[in-house]
């Protein structure tokens, strides 16, 4: 197939890594979002929780950022895992791109914990969001042209990103609680607009890389696309029928409407699983059609 590079062990291994990696990262900057925009709207325990996971996401972002370099110098090396530990192919990563995207996410991930300190403790790890998603700026399809309009579409995209997947475990947990219905109709809200920022970037992106719509359809790189689209599709089946119907329900105090409420976030939380796979398996054996 056009524009797929040869899978082997390690470039498994180098997908889910990634996607653990990915998924670190939007669960540490969403936990700072949430615990930032909903402080005056959330119960203490709510946000205590957004906080907690938000430091425990970044603390496994660290250390799979170390586990990727690792990887990285095992293929590039052609010594299979014994090159992992090498310090020659260890500096030859470090030099690369992956070397510059690491001190920017390194340093937003550890800024991420200053949330457990009151009052400053939140500007640093909201400045430090901003920092991961700048991170993912630059190393990857990122790189290509017109770079400063995809380097800026991506953060975008980004953080609309970690603002919705950084709420769901809160929001899971704010389904059980008294007032917990009121939060969840607020986020919903505010939602719609990250939503409609997450799609734009997104469909821009899409539309830089790949060039034309034919380009979709005859290569890796667009085949690839075209699932994750499909299933972030689904994810947004799950939310407005949350926002509809669900929601509504559990305001009105509907019998079951707890049940189903953590039910369907629990389903949302397994399209964005999905959609991690997807995206790192895109990022890491396929070119954009403009690159090829």
């Amino acid at each position: 197939m056009t524009g797929l590079a040869p899978i082997d062990g390690l470039v498994v291994l180098a997908i889910l890594a990634k996607a653990i990696g990915y998924g670190a990262a939007l669960l540490a900057m969403g936990g700072v979002l949430f615990s930032v925009v909903f402080s005056q709207h959330a119960e203490a325990s709510v946000i205590r929780l957004a906080r907690k996971l938000a430091v425990g996401a970044a603390l496994v972002g660290l250390a799979v950022l170390a586990i990727r370099f690792g990887i990285r110098a095992a293929r590039i090396s052609g010594m299979g895992i014994e090159g992992a530990t090498d310090p020659m192919m260890l500096g030859f990563v470090w030099d690369s791109p992956l070397g510059t995207a690491a001190i920017w996410r390194g340093i937003g991930e550890l800024a991420i914990v200053a949330i457990l300190v009151p009052r400053i403790g939140q500007w640093i790890a909201l400045a430090g969001s901003v920092a991961i998603a700048i991170s993912f700026a630059q190393v990857g399809h990122a790189l290509g042209e017109p770079r400063a309009a995809l380097a800026v579409l991506l953060v975008l995209h980004l953080l609309a990103a970690a603002f919705w997947v950084g709420a769901l475990i809160p929001l899971r947990r704010a389904a059980l609680i008294s007032d917990g219905a009121e939060l969840l109709h607020h986020f919903g809200k505010l939602a719609a607009g990250g939503v409609a920022a997450l799609v734009l970037a997104g469909t821009s992106l899409a539309w830089l890389l790949s060039g034309s719509t034919i380009a979709l359809f005859g290569t890796a790189y667009g085949l690839a696309l075209l699932v994750k689209v499909a299933i972030v599709a689904v994810l947004l089946g799950f939310a407005a029928w949350n926002k509809v119907r669900l929601v509504p329900a559990l305001r009105a105090e509907k019998p079951g409407a707890t049940h189903a409420l953590r039910r369907s976030i629990s389903m949302e939380m397994l399209a964005v699983v999905l959609i991690l796979l997807a995206t790192a398996t895109i990022t890491s054996v396929t070119t954009p059609p403009i690159n090829l």
